[in-house]
């Protein structure tokens, strides 16, 4: 990747970011720790790597991206606003009476969800049905998905790996969103999840790890996952939960928090003081 396009991504990551903090504010409450971590992967699938067209949310032939951790909607939002699916003014509408942006990602209500999730586990079940469909259809779209560290807690995870890694969908490219803390604690402390790696290559996946906030090697890893062309693709994300937000990044009890919009205007403050 060139450095301008990697500035440019940069960029588009600090934007996701800074409507994220934003639109949460807006609401008062919000889950911003596992919103903030994937901003920069986000800004990569939509303004990189997936084909799609804002002007035709549903069109056929378009890569599909499953957030299957849910409650990372409102930095979904931030991206597909950023990227014209629908107006920036609606972000200030998160899970209020009557918007078309609810706390999970709906399909149903928001131009750009490709699948409505927010049950942990059921939507990177839901991804790779997908991606077999794709496939039985003959087209040649990509279905990316995304996944949290704590919902690898659950077995359907498990079983969908095992069946993805069995079709060998190798049109389907997972990241795990590993921030190392869940909605009680840390990973760790819950139910650890090392050796990672060594689980889903047992389960017959390609599987890479890397610094989920290094957009160049997200970048890397996508290519080097659609150029195997054998197995499904999981790239491990190195990642820090509430990255970028000053009252949120370090902190244990991330996850949702409650804030209002003056503390979010001084977050994007001191995010654009430290681009």
């Amino acid at each position: 990747m060139d450095k301008e396009r990697l500035a440019f991504l940069k960029a588009k990551a600090l934007e996701i970011r800074k409507m994220t903090i934003e639109e949460i504010g807006a609401l008062g409450t919000g889950h911003i720790g596992g919103a903030m971590s994937i901003a920069d992967l986000l800004a990569l699938l939509y303004f990189h790597r997936m084909r799609i067209d804002p002007q035709q949310p549903r069109m056929a032939d378009r890569d599909q991206l499953v957030v299957s951790k849910g409650h990372s909607g409102p930095a979904v939002y931030a991206a597909l606003a950023l990227k014209g699916y629908f107006p920036k003014e609606w972000l200030l509408t998160l899970n209020q009476g009557g918007t078309k942006l609810p706390s999970h990602c709906d399909r149903n209500l928001t131009p750009g969800i490709d699948m409505t999730t927010g049950s942990l586990g059921q939507g990177f079940s839901a991804a790779l049905g997908i991606a077999l469909g794709l496939r039985m259809d003959k087209r040649d779209a990509k279905v990316y998905t995304i996944i949290g560290d704590g919902e690898s807690n659950e077995g359907q995870i498990w079983e969908a790996a095992l069946f993805a890694g069995f079709q060998g969908l190798s049109n389907l490219i997972a990241f795990t969103d590993y921030n190392k803390q869940q909605l009680d604690g840390y990973v760790k402390d819950i139910l650890n999840l090392e050796d990672l790696s060594a689980k889903w290559n047992a389960f017959g996946w390609y599987t890479q790890r890397v610094d989920g906030h290094d957009i160049a090697a997200l970048d890397d890893a996508v290519g080097n996952a659609l150029a195997q062309g054998k197995k499904p693709s999981m790239i491990i994300m190195d990642t820090i939960k509430g990255r970028g937000c000053s009252f949120a990044e370090g902190i244990q009890n991330n996850h949702s928090m409650a804030f209002n919009l003056e503390k979010a205007k001084e977050a994007i403050a001191a995010l654009e003081a430290s681009a």
